[in-house]
């Protein structure tokens, strides 16, 4: 497990636990033996039992965690994910710290899934952006790949994306383009966000590899996929929905960025079930 995934584990159950579980110190024998599943409320996509598995060994190393399933895996509601057993105290304790997780990271798996099936049959991926919580962005993107999403950039540092932003504090789309690809390599990919199809030709006169088409409507955006095609790779951004998404696809575009894949996803509806038997 990660570093990273670590600390916000930590810092998860330092949140929620505090100075202890006062509840159930209060009402359970320190040495009851509790066995517990956590199943699946409703259809979904598996993604985060590494961290549930994590949250449970963090609060006690002796209790035991199953994975039932594995991430990445679409179940039916009633679906068991996986079962653990030890101390009683300790699986109510790490419960709803493993379940936010679990239920947060499912659901970002779940919506992927949803929009890659959107656009079965074209050739566009789908993939996420940079719109994720603070800290959670590995694990966010991890989730994306679990429900079949492609990751875009990991981190500003992670690729050339030239923005609006950018070109106005260059002074020109051709200005920024020339820099980044004296800044960089050979092997360097820089892409261009573009509005208007005038701008597609100048991003492709600047000799951008990528073109980030955004807000365009379909009509334009099947325009700017023609003038592009054979010159430069093409994305779509912006807006883009459930609803819309099909029509995107259609286009030609080969991907579509969407960020409502980690800034908007419900959270997937999960349990924790103590098992009477013991």
């Amino acid at each position: 497990m990660e570093a990273q995934t670590r600390r916000l584990i930590e810092m998860a159950l330092a949140e929620d636990v505090g100075h202890g579980d006062a509840t159930s110190e209060a009402t359970i024998a320190p040495e009851a033996i509790a066995a517990a599943r956590i199943v699946a409320r409703q259809e979904l996509v598996v993604s985060g039992l590494d961290v549930a598995e994590g949250v449970l060994h963090a609060v006690d190393p002796s209790a035991t965690f199953q994975r039932d399933v594995a991430d990445g895996a679409r179940v039916p509601a009633g679906t068991t994910l996986a079962t653990m057993r030890g101390r009683a105290r300790s699986l109510l304790t790490a419960e709803r710290t493993a379940l936010n997780f679990l239920q947060h990271l499912s659901g970002i798996a779940t919506l992927t899934a949803r929009y890659v099936e959107a656009v079965a049959g074209t050739s566009a991926r789908i993939v996420d952006t940079r719109k994720t919580v603070p800290g959670f962005r590995a694990l966010a993107k991890a989730a994306v790949r679990d429900g079949g999403g492609s990751n875009h950039r990991h981190g500003l540092d992670d690729g050339i994306l030239i923005k609006d932003n950018h070109i106005v504090a260059a002074g020109s789309l051709a200005a920024a383009v020339a820099r980044a690809r004296a800044d960089g390599g050979y092997l360097l990919q820089v892409e261009v966000e573009c509005d208007t199809l005038d701008q597609v030709a100048e991003a492709l006169e600047a000799g951008a590899d990528v073109l980030l088409l955004d807000n365009m409507p379909p009509e334009t955006l099947r325009e700017a996929v023609a003038r592009c095609r054979g010159k430069a790779r093409t994305e779509a951004s912006g807006g883009i929905t459930l609803e819309t998404i099909r029509a995107v696809a259609e286009t030609g575009v080969d991907a579509v960025s969407v960020g409502a894949l980690t800034h908007s996803a419900p959270a997937a509806d999960i349990a924790l079930d103590f098992d009477p038997s013991g």
